[in-house]
């Protein structure tokens, strides 16, 4: 995707802005980890301090955002370069919007980590580490405009709807059960929906990769991978 501008400070400014976003990118990864680790090994210190990263995720998507408007007066770029950046603005709001829900899961699981554990946590971390790949993945299709591998994050997504759906309904069984459950069910089946919602995160910027590298906009047009089968 990188290329050679008549000016090197453009070239630079550009490269700052990729750098960023990974770095940001790579911050969000971590909460994602710490947060479910939280849950996996009852820390609520370590959920306190997945919450208290959250402001500096913010301040990291207004000075990115600061970047690519600065870039786009002063250079006023065109094709490519014009959709790298105004993808960078959009990408960066999905970014913190995980940083939001990582804080959404921490909270969670201080809460469940009070309570009794209902069942071993298996299926939460699995579903986390698959989330957490994804955004690494649609973040690399965007740095290195890989078509490719932004369509396999866009396909991917099913998985963790898959696995979603999975998750609640065995807690409803949980609920009906044991109606002692409810509480603990229904704070853990926010955390799926949590997880969910960061898997369509990545799936949006997986999807802006590619309407930037071929300038087609192919949201809501991904087939699933059980419309393949």
């Amino acid at each position: 995707m990188e290329r050679e501008h008549f000016s090197k400070l453009y070239d630079e400014e550009l490269n700052d802005i990729r750098e960023k976003l990974l770095e940001m990118g790579g911050k969000v990864e971590l909460m994602i980890s710490n947060s479910m680790k939280a849950l996996v090994e009852r820390n609520s210190e370590l959920a306190d301090r997945t919450i208290a990263s959250d402001p500096g995720i913010n301040q990291m998507e207004m000075e990115i955002d600061e970047k690519c408007i600065q870039v786009l007066a002063r250079r006023q770029p065109a094709g490519r370069d014009l959709r790298f950046l105004t993808l960078a603005l959009k990408i960066v709001t999905d970014l913190e919007r995980i940083g939001d829900q990582c804080v959404n899961i921490a909270n969670r699981a201080k809460e469940l980590n009070e309570e009794p554990i209902l069942k071993p946590y298996i299926d939460l971390p699995r579903m986390a580490n698959w989330t957490s790949v994804m955004v690494k993945e649609a973040l690399d299709a965007f740095v290195r405009g890989d078509e490719k591998l932004a369509m396999k994050v866009c396909k991917d997504d099913q998985f963790v709807d898959d696995l979603n759906v999975q998750i609640q309904r065995e807690l409803l069984t949980f609920m009906m059960e044991d109606p002692g459950t409810i509480t603990r069910s229904l704070r853990l089946n926010y955390i799926s929906k949590y997880l969910e919602r960061i898997a369509d995160h990545a799936t949006n910027v997986a999807e802006m990769v590619i309407f930037m590298v071929k300038g087609k906009d192919i949201r809501h047009t991904i087939p699933s991978t059980s419309d393949e089968k």
